[in-house]
């Protein structure tokens, strides 16, 4: 199975990773690096299997080689899965042998946080490898990403509020923002700033709770089927993959899907079938780059205001996606894979040399 899931994605290179001693077992893969290193996160997920964790970063980083592409970065898609429950088997040392498989491949894979990984994380795989980004402040990183991703979500909101509605704010809008986890919970605050009314869920109670106390004019969803039904003018889906399924895209109600969850389609049907309803729907790989602009721009030394203003730039490239669209008479999945794959098509194929990281160690 694993196999033809290699043939059927294209993908350069697939490592599995064993450490008997720590218990680790992990895939790393290697979609694309015609635009230099394959860059992209390392979820630590309970896999129900190994064809199921391989499955995933295929998934994940040939989107990877996509955002990337989309985002104007001398970077192609990679992505990592660690297979096993985080919260019972992460320790320093899984993590620091983890660290010495991104190590061997000598640059042609870059490591960041996904979900199930954290920037102390980081900081414990930087111990092993030169190519650990999301590092905390105190050993030279640029901190946790889903500072700049939401601020990328926001920003491709903003750019489908102006495609339907003709002014790129959410001031009045009632938007649903399903999970509002590390992403979420930062995007819900853009809203709110901006004068949105808000409804939102999560399976962590404990965060909804948080959210409510501190802001009280937030409405709770009873679940994502639930919020996704509701009469909304944005659905933003920021919690795991795969929320836009046919179930879910035949009872939406809302003008405008935007979220930061990675992998929201289903299948590529959904993209269609929102299409057709009208719906504006803006490519998760697309709006939700902030977080890979930010620890791209952690290897050249990390600058806040150099990464905020390449992220504030995702509204006009969600702008241009959104009229591409309309003009070529696709949905804007379609839209948005063609540009990318123009820009990895352009890429050079020659060699190249990773810049020195030992500053990493």
């Amino acid at each position: 199975m694993a196999t033809d899931l290699i043939d059927l994605v294209g993908h350069e290179q697939v490592v599995f990773c064993s450490d008997p001693a720590t218990g680790l077992r992990a895939v790393i893969a290697l979609h694309s690096t015609a635009l230099g290193p394959g860059l992209g996160g390392t979820r630590f997920h309970p896999y129900p299997t190994m064809d199921s964790a391989v499955a995933d970063a295929l998934r994940l980083s040939r989107a990877m080689s996509y955002k990337n592409a989309l985002a104007g970065l001398a970077h192609g898609g990679g992505k990592a899965v660690i297979v096993g429950d985080p919260a019972t088997t992460k320790t320093p040392a899984l993590l620091r042998a983890y660290g010495r498989f991104v190590e061997s491949l000598g640059g042609r894979y870059v490591t960041a946080c996904d979900v199930g990984t954290y920037v102390t994380d980081m900081d414990v795989i930087a111990e092993e490898t030169r190519w650990a980004t999301g590092r905390s402040p105190e050993r030279g990183g640029a901190g946790d990403s889903s500072v700049l991703t939401a601020l990328g979500v926001f920003q491709g909101m903003r750019a489908a509020a102006q495609h339907v509605w003709g002014e790129p704010t959410l001031a009045g809008r009632h938007v649903g923002i399903a999970g509002i986890g590390k992403v979420g919970s930062r995007l819900a605050e853009h809203l709110l700033e901006d004068g949105a009314e808000l409804t939102v869920t999560d399976v962590d109670g404990d965060a909804v709770r948080r959210l409510v106390e501190k802001h009280p004019e937030v409405n709770v969803a009873g679940d994502a089927e639930d919020l996704a039904r509701s009469a909304l003018d944005v659905f933003s889906p920021n919690a795991l993959g795969g929320a836009l399924d046919d179930d879910t895209v035949a009872g939406l109600r809302a003008a405008i899907v935007c979220g930061g969850a990675n992998n929201q389609l289903a299948s590529t049907y959904s993209a269609e079938r929102m299409a057709a309803r009208g719906i504006v729907y803006t490519p998760d790989f697309l709006v939700n780059a902030g977080g890979v602009i930010q620890v791209s721009d952690e290897l050249r030394g990390f600058d806040m205001e150099r990464a905020a203003a390449r992220t504030q730039a995702i509204f006009d490239s969600t702008l241009a996606v959104l009229q591409a669209a309309d003009e070529d008479g696709v949905s804007p999945a379609v839209a948005a894979d063609r540009l990318a794959e123009q820009r990895i098509a352009r890429g050079s194929a020659a060699p190249w040399l990773p810049a020195d990281r030992s500053d990493a160690l």
